[in-house]
C-alpha cells in the first residue's frame, strides 16, 4: 500500500499542483486507512472491499470523527481509488458502493433583536474608541459582512448617499451591500469626529476602521471588540463576530427577505450556504404557518 500512497502524493503535488497543507492532510488520512489495513494483513489494494471501507468509517464514528472529519476521509479515499483505477492498479473501485457520511449542517448560534440592541447601546459615544466601536457593530449588524470585509473596509468603498457599501468577498469578489439609516449615521458620526483623531496619513492608508495605533484593525482586533461589549452587555451566549453576520441573515429571512435577496447580500455563491438560515427559528416557522395556513 504505502507505494501506492506515494506515488498517488506525488502525482497530487507535480500533476494537480495542490498545497503543501492539502497534501499533508491526504497523506495522515491515507495513512490512518493503511494503518487500518494493516492490522487486517492488507496490503495490496486489490484486496480492498467494500466490507474493510465500511469497518474503517465505522471505526472513525466509534473514535468520535462523524460529519465533515468522516466527509473528509471519504474524499481523500474516493480521489485514491479513483487514481488506482485509471492507472490501472485495481480493477473494482471499492468505494463505489460505500455511502458517503453525511455531514450535518449546523445551525450557527443567533442574537435576537432585543440581545442586538442592548450591545449597540453600550459603546460609550463620547470616546473616540467608543464611537469606532458603534460604528463597526451597527455596520457589522446592517451589512452582514465577514470579519476579513469589514476590516479591509477603505474610506472610499463608502457610498452613503447611495446608502450602500462596496466589499471584496471570497475569491476577491466585489460586491455592493445596503447600509440602514442608523448604520450610516453611526459611520458618518465616527468619520467625522473619531477617525481623524485616530488616523496617520503615512500609516492608515485609507482603512475605514483604525486601531488607536493608527492602522487598520486585524481579526482579533474585531474579535476583542465583540467579546466586550456582549460581556457587558450580560449576554450568556457564545457571541463571535460572525454571530451578527448570522443574526442579520436570520432577522432578514424572518422579517420576510427573499431568499436569493440574502444571498446576494452575504455573498454566497451557492444559494444552499443561504438556505440554511431559513431553519433556525422553527417557533417563528411555526407562528407563521398558524397565522397563514387556511387551517392553522
Amino acid at each position: 500500500m504505502e507505494i501506492f500512497i506515494k506515488e498517488y502524493l506525488a502525482y497530487l503535488k507535480l500533476e494537480k499542483n495542490l498545497s503543501d497543507n492539502t497534501i499533508k492532510s491526504y497523506q495522515n488520512d491515507l495513512g490512518a486507512f493503511k494503518d487500518f489495513l494493516n492490522s487486517k494483513g492488507i496490503d495490496d489494494p486489490g484486496d480492498i472491499t467494500s466490507q474493510y471501507l465500511n469497518d474503517f468509517f465505522k471505526l472513525l464514528n466509534e473514535l468520535g470523527l462523524v460529519g465533515s472529519s468522516a466527509a473528509r476521509y471519504f474524499s481523500s479515499l474516493k480521489g485514491f481509488f479513483l487514481y488506482l483505477i485509471l492507472n490501472k492498479y485495481i480493477v473494482k473501485n471499492p468505494i463505489e458502493k460505500v455511502s458517503a457520511p453525511k455531514v450535518s449542517k449546523k445551525l450557527p448560534g443567533v442574537l435576537d433583536v432585543s440581545e442586538i440592541e442592548k450591545i449597540l447601546s453600550i459603546p460609550d459615544i463620547n470616546d473616540k474608541l467608543g464611537l469606532r466601536d458603534k460604528a463597526i457593530l451597527e455596520l457589522f449588524y446592517a451589512c452582514g459582512t465577514r470579519v476579513s470585509e469589514l476590516i479591509n473596509l477603505k474610506v472610499n468603498d463608502l457610498f452613503l448617499n447611495d446608502e450602500v457599501i462596496r466589499v471584496l468577498g471570497k475569491g476577491s469578489k466585489e460586491r455592493l451591500i445596503p447600509i440602514g439609516t442608523s448604520a450610516i449615521n453611526w459611520v458618518k458620526e465616527y468619520l467625522t469626529k473619531s477617525r481623524p483623531l485616530l488616523m496617520k496619513k503615512m500609516k492608515s492608508e485609507n482603512y475605514l476602521f483604525l486601531n488607536s495605533r493608527s492602522t487598520k484593525l486585524s481579526r482579533m482586533g474585531v474579535w476583542k471588540i465583540i467579546d466586550r461589549y456582549v460581556k457587558e452587555a450580560d449576554i450568556k451566549k457564545d457571541v463571535h463576530p460572525h454571530t451578527f453576520r448570522h443574526s442579520f441573515a436570520t432577522h432578514l429571512l424572518e422579517g420576510g427577505a427573499d431568499l436569493r435577496a440574502v444571498q446576494e447580500m452575504l455573498g454566497h455563491a451557492d444559494i444552499s450556504t443561504t438556505q440554511i438560515y431559513t431553519h433556525i427559528d422553527r417557533d417563528y416557522i411555526k407562528q407563521i404557518h398558524k397565522q397563514y395556513h387556511p387551517r392553522g
